[in-house]
Protein backbone atom coordinates (compact mmCIF):
# COMPACT_ATOMS: atom_id res chain seq x y z
CA UNK A 1 0.00 0.00 0.00
CA UNK A 2 1.34 3.04 -1.22
CA UNK A 3 2.01 6.10 2.12
CA UNK A 4 -1.27 8.71 1.76
CA UNK A 5 1.83 11.63 1.41
CA UNK A 6 3.18 9.79 -1.58
CA UNK A 7 -0.05 9.69 -3.09
CA UNK A 8 -0.70 13.24 -2.62
CA UNK A 9 2.98 14.58 -3.53
CA UNK A 10 2.45 12.80 -6.64
CA UNK A 11 -0.44 16.03 -7.80
CA UNK A 12 2.58 18.30 -7.95
CA UNK A 13 5.66 15.73 -8.38
CA UNK A 14 6.38 17.50 -11.86
CA UNK A 15 6.99 20.77 -10.39
CA UNK A 16 9.49 19.25 -7.66
CA UNK A 17 11.59 17.32 -11.30
CA UNK A 18 11.14 20.57 -12.83
CA UNK A 19 12.77 22.91 -9.76
CA UNK A 20 15.22 19.94 -9.14
CA UNK A 21 16.33 20.30 -13.00
CA UNK A 22 16.66 23.90 -12.69
CA UNK A 23 18.92 23.79 -9.83
CA UNK A 24 20.59 20.73 -11.48
CA UNK A 25 21.12 22.93 -15.01
CA UNK A 26 22.10 26.37 -13.23
CA UNK A 27 24.57 24.67 -10.17
CA UNK A 28 26.07 27.08 -8.17
CA UNK A 29 29.76 26.09 -5.43
CA UNK A 30 29.54 26.90 -1.95
CA UNK A 31 29.01 30.18 -0.59
CA UNK A 32 28.03 31.93 -4.49
CA UNK A 33 24.17 29.99 -4.07
CA UNK A 34 22.68 33.27 -4.60
CA UNK A 35 20.31 32.08 -7.50
CA UNK A 36 19.58 28.77 -5.68
CA UNK A 37 18.82 30.37 -2.60
CA UNK A 38 15.96 32.99 -4.46
CA UNK A 39 14.47 30.09 -5.72
CA UNK A 40 14.46 28.46 -2.77
CA UNK A 41 12.93 31.92 -0.69
CA UNK A 42 10.51 32.78 -3.04
CA UNK A 43 8.90 29.24 -3.45
CA UNK A 44 8.60 29.67 0.64
CA UNK A 45 7.47 33.04 0.23
CA UNK A 46 4.46 32.19 -2.53
CA UNK A 47 3.70 29.12 0.18
CA UNK A 48 3.02 31.79 2.80
CA UNK A 49 5.77 30.46 4.99
CA UNK A 50 7.35 32.64 7.17
CA UNK A 51 11.11 33.24 5.06
CA UNK A 52 14.33 34.68 6.98
CA UNK A 53 17.32 34.77 4.24
CA UNK A 54 21.38 35.55 4.20
CA UNK A 55 21.63 33.27 7.59
CA UNK A 56 25.34 31.88 7.27
CA UNK A 57 25.80 34.22 4.18
CA UNK A 58 23.11 32.35 1.48
CA UNK A 59 21.03 30.14 3.97
CA UNK A 60 17.37 30.64 3.61
CA UNK A 61 15.24 28.88 7.29
CA UNK A 62 11.57 28.73 6.52
CA UNK A 63 8.73 28.60 9.84
CA UNK A 64 6.18 26.73 9.45
CA UNK A 65 3.62 26.99 12.55
CA UNK A 66 1.56 23.81 13.08
CA UNK A 67 -2.38 24.70 13.89
CA UNK A 68 -2.30 22.64 16.94
CA UNK A 69 -1.00 24.35 20.32
CA UNK A 70 2.85 23.32 21.04
CA UNK A 71 6.15 24.15 22.52
CA UNK A 72 8.27 21.65 20.42
CA UNK A 73 10.06 22.80 17.15
CA UNK A 74 12.30 20.97 15.20
CA UNK A 75 14.81 21.50 12.16
CA UNK A 76 14.78 19.55 8.97
CA UNK A 77 17.80 20.50 6.60
CA UNK A 78 18.68 20.30 3.29
CA UNK A 79 22.11 21.00 1.31
CA UNK A 80 22.38 23.31 -1.84
CA UNK A 81 25.78 23.40 -3.25
CA UNK A 82 27.46 21.97 -5.80
CA UNK A 83 31.11 20.18 -6.98
CA UNK A 84 33.77 21.65 -8.77
CA UNK A 85 33.18 18.70 -11.85
CA UNK A 86 32.67 18.55 -15.13
CA UNK A 87 28.94 17.19 -15.49
CA UNK A 88 29.43 13.77 -18.28
CA UNK A 89 25.75 12.99 -18.13
CA UNK A 90 24.14 14.11 -21.21
CA UNK A 91 20.92 14.80 -19.81
CA UNK A 92 18.88 17.42 -21.22
CA UNK A 93 19.40 19.02 -17.75
CA UNK A 94 23.12 19.10 -17.70
CA UNK A 95 24.92 22.06 -15.82
CA UNK A 96 25.34 24.86 -18.23
CA UNK A 97 28.22 25.83 -16.21
CA UNK A 98 31.30 23.93 -17.35
CA UNK A 99 33.53 22.91 -15.07
CA UNK A 100 30.57 22.69 -12.15
CA UNK A 101 27.37 20.14 -11.57
CA UNK A 102 25.48 18.86 -9.03
CA UNK A 103 27.36 15.85 -8.83
CA UNK A 104 25.91 14.99 -4.69
CA UNK A 105 22.65 15.19 -5.07
CA UNK A 106 21.87 18.25 -3.20
CA UNK A 107 19.64 19.85 -6.14
CA UNK A 108 17.00 16.75 -4.86
CA UNK A 109 17.65 17.41 -1.11
CA UNK A 110 16.47 20.96 -1.90
CA UNK A 111 13.42 19.58 -4.37
CA UNK A 112 12.35 16.94 -1.27
CA UNK A 113 12.31 19.54 1.69
CA UNK A 114 10.63 22.23 -0.76
CA UNK A 115 8.37 19.31 -1.81
CA UNK A 116 7.58 18.96 2.23
CA UNK A 117 7.32 22.85 3.17
CA UNK A 118 4.83 22.48 0.64
CA UNK A 119 2.64 19.36 2.32
CA UNK A 120 3.36 20.92 5.80
CA UNK A 121 2.26 24.32 4.84
CA UNK A 122 -1.30 22.59 3.21
CA UNK A 123 -1.55 20.40 5.94
CA UNK A 124 -0.76 22.07 9.54
CA UNK A 125 -2.14 19.56 11.57
CA UNK A 126 0.90 19.27 13.65
CA UNK A 127 1.72 20.67 17.03
CA UNK A 128 4.67 23.07 17.27
CA UNK A 129 7.14 24.37 14.67
CA UNK A 130 8.84 23.04 11.54
CA UNK A 131 12.31 25.27 10.39
CA UNK A 132 13.11 24.08 7.07
CA UNK A 133 16.65 24.50 6.59
CA UNK A 134 18.23 25.10 3.38
CA UNK A 135 22.29 25.26 3.79
CA UNK A 136 25.07 26.51 2.05
CA UNK A 137 28.65 25.40 1.47
CA UNK A 138 28.10 22.09 2.36
CA UNK A 139 30.89 20.73 -0.01
CA UNK A 140 34.00 21.40 2.64
CA UNK A 141 33.31 25.17 2.67
CA UNK A 142 32.05 25.62 5.99
CA UNK A 143 28.37 26.40 5.35
CA UNK A 144 27.01 24.51 8.78
CA UNK A 145 29.46 26.35 10.58
CA UNK A 146 28.50 29.68 8.98
CA UNK A 147 24.70 29.39 9.64
CA UNK A 148 25.34 28.01 13.68
CA UNK A 149 27.83 31.28 14.07
CA UNK A 150 25.14 33.42 12.65
CA UNK A 151 22.43 32.01 15.59
CA UNK A 152 20.86 29.62 13.92
CA UNK A 153 19.57 27.70 16.93
CA UNK A 154 19.07 30.70 19.16
CA UNK A 155 17.26 32.90 16.03
CA UNK A 156 15.00 29.16 15.17
CA UNK A 157 15.20 27.26 18.45
CA UNK A 158 15.21 23.66 17.61
CA UNK A 159 14.78 20.52 20.08
CA UNK A 160 15.79 17.96 17.30
CA UNK A 161 16.91 18.32 13.55
CA UNK A 162 16.93 16.06 11.09
CA UNK A 163 19.18 15.29 7.51
CA UNK A 164 18.40 13.46 4.40
CA UNK A 165 20.99 12.20 2.10
CA UNK A 166 20.82 10.05 -1.31
CA UNK A 167 22.83 7.18 -1.44
CA UNK A 168 23.03 5.76 -5.33
CA UNK A 169 24.47 2.28 -4.06
CA UNK A 170 21.41 1.78 -2.20
CA UNK A 171 18.00 0.79 -4.46
CA UNK A 172 15.27 3.53 -4.73
CA UNK A 173 12.35 2.79 -2.02
CA UNK A 174 15.16 1.65 1.00
CA UNK A 175 16.34 3.80 3.74
CA UNK A 176 19.25 3.62 6.06
CA UNK A 177 20.75 4.76 9.08
CA UNK A 178 22.52 3.83 12.26
CA UNK A 179 22.62 5.30 15.83
CA UNK A 180 26.53 6.66 16.79
CA UNK A 181 28.70 7.26 14.40
CA UNK A 182 27.32 7.13 10.64
CA UNK A 183 30.36 9.33 9.25
CA UNK A 184 33.57 10.11 9.86
CA UNK A 185 35.18 13.09 10.65
CA UNK A 186 37.49 14.30 7.72
CA UNK A 187 40.24 16.90 8.23
CA UNK A 188 43.13 17.97 5.74
CA UNK A 189 47.27 18.17 5.40
CA UNK A 190 49.90 19.13 3.90
CA UNK A 191 53.58 18.89 4.46
CA UNK A 192 56.11 20.38 2.44
CA UNK A 193 59.66 19.05 2.55
CA UNK A 194 62.44 21.27 1.60
CA UNK A 195 66.20 20.21 0.56
CA UNK A 196 68.69 21.70 -1.35
CA UNK A 197 68.23 20.11 -4.83
CA UNK A 198 70.63 18.81 -7.33
CA UNK A 199 71.95 17.60 -10.33
CA UNK A 200 70.12 13.91 -10.48
CA UNK A 201 72.51 12.41 -13.12
CA UNK A 202 76.43 13.69 -12.00
CA UNK A 203 76.15 14.55 -8.18
CA UNK A 204 72.96 12.75 -6.74
CA UNK A 205 75.37 12.07 -3.78
CA UNK A 206 75.50 15.85 -3.01
CA UNK A 207 71.98 16.37 -2.60
CA UNK A 208 68.95 15.81 -0.54
CA UNK A 209 66.96 13.80 -2.56
CA UNK A 210 63.52 14.54 -1.65
CA UNK A 211 61.94 12.04 -3.66
CA UNK A 212 63.22 9.39 -1.26
CA UNK A 213 61.51 11.18 1.68
CA UNK A 214 58.03 11.94 0.15
CA UNK A 215 58.24 7.76 -1.06
CA UNK A 216 58.73 6.89 2.49
CA UNK A 217 56.30 9.34 3.97
CA UNK A 218 53.48 8.23 1.93
CA UNK A 219 54.69 4.46 2.41
CA UNK A 220 54.55 5.41 6.40
CA UNK A 221 51.10 6.49 6.33
CA UNK A 222 49.82 3.80 5.79
CA UNK A 223 51.42 2.01 8.52
CA UNK A 224 50.25 4.41 10.93
CA UNK A 225 46.74 2.85 10.27
CA UNK A 226 47.96 -0.33 9.90
CA UNK A 227 50.53 -0.13 13.14
CA UNK A 228 48.85 2.96 15.24
CA UNK A 229 45.31 3.02 15.00
CA UNK A 230 43.76 0.09 17.13
CA UNK A 231 42.10 -2.79 14.99
CA UNK A 232 38.83 -2.04 15.76
CA UNK A 233 38.93 1.70 15.30
CA UNK A 234 38.24 2.65 11.13
CA UNK A 235 40.87 5.27 10.18
CA UNK A 236 42.07 6.42 6.68
CA UNK A 237 44.88 8.50 5.47
CA UNK A 238 45.39 8.97 1.98
CA UNK A 239 47.61 11.42 -0.35
CA UNK A 240 45.69 13.39 -3.10
CA UNK A 241 47.87 15.31 -4.37
CA UNK A 242 51.84 15.55 -5.01
CA UNK A 243 53.74 18.13 -6.73
CA UNK A 244 57.54 18.31 -7.00
CA UNK A 245 60.24 19.13 -9.93
CA UNK A 246 59.55 19.58 -13.58
CA UNK A 247 58.65 17.19 -16.00
CA UNK A 248 60.76 18.51 -18.38
CA UNK A 249 63.68 18.60 -16.60
CA UNK A 250 63.83 14.94 -15.04
CA UNK A 251 67.84 15.06 -14.46
CA UNK A 252 66.98 18.06 -11.84
CA UNK A 253 66.36 16.53 -8.15
CA UNK A 254 63.74 19.06 -6.73
CA UNK A 255 64.55 20.84 -3.67
CA UNK A 256 60.54 21.08 -2.71
CA UNK A 257 58.12 18.98 -2.82
CA UNK A 258 54.44 18.95 -1.07
CA UNK A 259 51.93 16.67 -0.80
CA UNK A 260 48.31 17.11 0.46
CA UNK A 261 46.10 14.25 1.69
CA UNK A 262 43.13 13.68 3.95
CA UNK A 263 42.68 11.89 7.17
CA UNK A 264 39.46 10.18 8.28
CA UNK A 265 38.38 8.81 11.78
CA UNK A 266 35.19 8.14 13.92
CA UNK A 267 36.61 8.67 17.27
CA UNK A 268 38.11 11.61 19.14
CA UNK A 269 40.80 9.13 20.25
CA UNK A 270 42.05 8.34 17.01
CA UNK A 271 41.84 11.54 15.61
CA UNK A 272 44.63 12.88 17.83
CA UNK A 273 46.22 10.60 17.01
CA UNK A 274 46.47 10.77 13.50
CA UNK A 275 47.38 14.26 13.64
CA UNK A 276 50.24 13.55 15.82
CA UNK A 277 51.86 10.82 13.83
CA UNK A 278 51.46 12.44 10.29
CA UNK A 279 53.66 15.11 11.79
CA UNK A 280 56.14 13.13 13.82
CA UNK A 281 56.33 10.79 10.47
CA UNK A 282 57.11 13.53 8.56
CA UNK A 283 59.90 15.84 10.85
CA UNK A 284 60.95 12.28 10.98
CA UNK A 285 62.02 11.18 7.95
CA UNK A 286 63.15 14.53 7.25
CA UNK A 287 65.43 14.69 9.94
CA UNK A 288 66.74 11.34 9.05
CA UNK A 289 67.43 12.62 5.48
CA UNK A 290 69.30 15.98 6.32
CA UNK A 291 65.42 17.74 5.06
CA UNK A 292 63.07 20.22 6.37
CA UNK A 293 59.50 19.27 6.67
CA UNK A 294 56.52 21.81 7.44
CA UNK A 295 53.28 20.42 8.14
CA UNK A 296 49.82 22.28 8.21
CA UNK A 297 46.64 20.05 9.79
CA UNK A 298 43.75 21.30 9.41
CA UNK A 299 40.69 19.96 11.25
CA UNK A 300 37.52 19.83 9.07
CA UNK A 301 34.04 18.67 9.99
CA UNK A 302 33.43 15.70 13.41
CA UNK A 303 32.57 12.86 12.85
CA UNK A 304 28.24 12.47 12.46
CA UNK A 305 27.24 11.10 15.28
CA UNK A 306 23.36 10.56 15.60
CA UNK A 307 21.03 10.71 18.80
CA UNK A 308 19.59 7.45 19.84
CA UNK A 309 16.08 9.08 21.00
CA UNK A 310 15.92 10.87 17.17
CA UNK A 311 17.13 7.64 15.06
CA UNK A 312 14.57 5.37 16.32
CA UNK A 313 12.14 8.04 15.61
CA UNK A 314 14.05 8.25 11.97
CA UNK A 315 13.83 4.66 11.43
CA UNK A 316 9.84 4.66 12.40
CA UNK A 317 9.45 7.52 10.00
CA UNK A 318 11.10 6.15 7.08
CA UNK A 319 8.96 2.45 7.97
CA UNK A 320 5.78 4.44 7.46
CA UNK A 321 6.75 4.98 4.00
CA UNK A 322 7.88 2.30 3.12
CA UNK A 323 7.67 -0.54 5.00
CA UNK A 324 10.14 -2.36 8.14
CA UNK A 325 11.62 -4.92 5.42
CA UNK A 326 12.92 -1.70 3.19
CA UNK A 327 14.43 -0.30 6.40
CA UNK A 328 18.25 -0.51 7.58
CA UNK A 329 19.12 0.35 11.12
CA UNK A 330 22.16 -1.13 11.24
CA UNK A 331 24.32 -0.25 8.13
CA UNK A 332 28.15 0.05 8.66
CA UNK A 333 29.80 3.48 9.45
CA UNK A 334 30.60 5.37 6.28
CA UNK A 335 34.28 7.29 6.08
CA UNK A 336 32.80 10.00 4.04
CA UNK A 337 32.02 13.22 6.09
CA UNK A 338 29.06 15.29 6.05
CA UNK A 339 29.02 18.97 7.61
CA UNK A 340 25.47 18.43 9.42
CA UNK A 341 27.67 16.49 11.99
CA UNK A 342 28.31 20.28 13.44
CA UNK A 343 23.99 20.52 13.79
CA UNK A 344 24.21 17.26 15.93
CA UNK A 345 26.55 18.43 17.50
CA UNK A 346 23.79 20.89 18.83
CA UNK A 347 21.33 19.34 18.85
CA UNK A 348 20.26 15.60 18.87
CA UNK A 349 18.59 14.52 15.94
CA UNK A 350 19.42 12.14 13.04
CA UNK A 351 21.46 11.81 9.57
CA UNK A 352 19.41 9.29 7.35
CA UNK A 353 19.97 8.18 3.52
CA UNK A 354 17.45 7.61 1.04
CA UNK A 355 18.38 5.03 -1.83
CA UNK A 356 18.81 6.61 -5.40
CA UNK A 357 19.80 3.77 -7.50
CA UNK A 358 18.10 3.38 -10.61
CA UNK A 359 20.06 0.85 -12.49
CA UNK A 360 19.34 -2.47 -13.70
CA UNK A 361 21.09 -3.78 -10.38
CA UNK A 362 19.71 -0.93 -8.01
CA UNK A 363 22.62 1.39 -8.30
CA UNK A 364 24.00 4.15 -9.94
CA UNK A 365 26.96 6.02 -10.61
CA UNK A 366 28.60 7.05 -7.22
CA UNK A 367 28.31 10.07 -5.94
CA UNK A 368 31.24 13.19 -6.88
CA UNK A 369 31.80 11.39 -10.44
CA UNK A 370 30.73 13.48 -13.56
CA UNK A 371 28.00 11.01 -14.74
CA UNK A 372 25.92 11.19 -11.48
CA UNK A 373 22.30 12.43 -11.35
CA UNK A 374 19.83 12.49 -8.70
CA UNK A 375 16.86 10.13 -9.24
CA UNK A 376 13.89 12.20 -9.67
CA UNK A 377 11.18 8.75 -8.92
CA UNK A 378 12.41 8.74 -5.26
CA UNK A 379 11.41 12.41 -4.46
CA UNK A 380 7.87 11.69 -3.22
CA UNK A 381 9.45 8.74 -0.80
CA UNK A 382 11.42 11.40 0.89
CA UNK A 383 8.99 14.09 0.67
CA UNK A 384 6.62 11.83 2.37
CA UNK A 385 10.03 10.72 4.78
CA UNK A 386 10.32 14.18 6.14
CA UNK A 387 6.05 14.56 6.66
CA UNK A 388 6.40 11.38 8.63
CA UNK A 389 9.30 12.85 10.76
CA UNK A 390 7.46 15.63 11.50
CA UNK A 391 3.88 13.63 12.43
CA UNK A 392 6.12 11.76 14.86
CA UNK A 393 7.90 14.32 16.27
CA UNK A 394 4.82 17.10 16.80
CA UNK A 395 1.68 15.33 16.03
CA UNK A 396 -1.01 13.58 18.08
CA UNK A 397 0.87 11.59 20.99
CA UNK A 398 3.95 12.29 19.85
CA UNK A 399 6.46 13.39 23.17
Amino acid sequence: MTHPVVQGVRAFADELVAIRRDIHAHPELGMTEARTSALVARFLRDLGIRVTEGVGRFGVVGTIEGRRPGNRAIGLRADMDALPIHEATGKPWASTRPGIMHACGHDGHTAMLLGAARWLAQHRDFAGTVHVIFQPAEEGLGGARAMLADGLFDRFPCDAVYGLHTRPDLPAGRFATRPGPALAAADRFRVRFLGTGGHGGSTPHRAVDLTVVQAHFVLGLQEIVGRNVPPVEPAVLSIGAIAGGVLEAPNVMPAEIVLSGTARSFSPAVRDLLERRVGELAHGLAALYGARAEVEYRRGTPATVNHPDQTRLALAAAADVVGEDAVDGAISPVTGAEDFALMLEARPGNFMFIGGGAGPDGTSPGLHTPEFDFNDETIPLGVAYWVSVVERELGVGSP
